[in-house]
């Protein structure tokens, strides 16, 4: 008969790397990037990589991050301030200290966009009255 602990025992989701590319709609490749670089770590049957939840989690983790403009050491370390059993003050402190810096970037930038387009509908103006009066 099996023991009780066996029978407690869960069996945690594993997917391939193909499994993840297409959740995440990314390329296999990337995901191989992302090993490279230490930030997941599939273990292998062969030269299957198979990937567990908390592999899953941090990509998830890894495209966001990339989505709100944090380069991957960015991520890494915020990532990396994750501390199961705890509130993760730290983790959130760091995470939107960089948001706020994030946000200034691109207020930045929108003004220079905003410039820009103005600029660009003032050269506008000036071409087409240079030709009308041609």
């Amino acid at each position: 008969p099996a023991s009780n602990t066996t029978l407690m025992r869960t069996t945690m989701p594993t997917y391939t790397i193909r499994d993840l590319a297409e959740e995440f709609d990314i390329t296999t490749r990337t995901l191989r990037f992302y090993e490279e670089k230490g930030m997941l770590s599939p273990h292998r049957q062969g030269q299957l990589r198979i990937y567990n939840a908390g592999d899953r989690t941090r990509l998830k983790l890894i495209l966001r991050g990339k989505r709100l403009g944090l380069d991957l050491q960015e991520s890494s370390e915020i990532i990396a301030m994750y501390n199961p059993g705890t509130n993760n003050q730290k983790q959130l402190k760091a995470l939107l200290a960089k948001i706020g810096e994030k946000k200034i970037q691109l207020v930045r930038q929108q003004e220079d966009l905003d410039a820009m387009f103005e600029d660009l509908k003032l050269w506008e103006k000036n071409c087409t009255e240079a030709l009308s009066n041609a």
